[in-house]
């Protein structure tokens, strides 16, 4: 699958089969998120990596209900450290959020091209989730993703067209 059939393939999975990942595949994936650009190179993330199925049962509670987060056979928590992050992106913010989301995304990417699902789970309580897989206070819990075999057809929703969103030298009212 060449990279734009990836991207156009990639949606989110909310359920699993219970096979196990094969740790190659499991490897390529992590390691092409640690290959994801950061603000001055900072790489601020840290992956936890959850495969045993009691750990990935109490995360249920802590996002929400979610069920199928338990079904998948790996979870991944994904951390990030401000302190090493860009402190003055666009002049005033840090630039952690769209670290992580990059290198979330450079997950989920690899994830797809090794016919794996994966869904970005953004609705999760830091604090119970930081106490289930002993995160310290210091360090954000930014996002979660279920990854495994898809069990069930994928569903693809509507995406905006391109003239919808798109501007060509400075800012037009619409």
């Amino acid at each position: 699958m060449d990279l734009y059939e990836v991207i156009r393939m990639r949606t989110s999975v909310r359920a699993y089969k219970s096979d196990t990942i094969e740790k190659e595949k499991l490897e390529r994936i992590l390691d092409a998120a640690r290959l994801a650009p950061s603000g001055k190179n900072g790489q601020p993330w840290t992956f936890i990596v959850i495969t045993e199925e009691e750990t990935r049962k109490k995360l249920v509670p802590a996002c929400k209900k979610q069920a199928f987060i338990a079904e998948a056979p790996v979870v991944i928590a994904v951390c990030g450290n401000e302190e090493d992050a860009y402190t003055k992106m666009g002049g005033y913010w840090n630039s952690l959020p769209v670290d992580i989301g990059i290198a979330v995304e450079h997950l989920m990417l690899a994830a797809e091209a090794e016919g794996l699902g994966t869904c970005w789970i953004g609705a999760f309580m830091e604090e119970e989730v930081r106490e289930i897989l002993g995160v310290p206070p210091e360090i954000k819990i930014l996002a979660l993703t279920p990854i495994g075999y898809p069990a069930t057809e994928r569903r693809f929703r509507p995406r905006k067209e391109l003239k919808e969103i798109l501007m060509y030298e400075r800012w037009e009212e619409r």
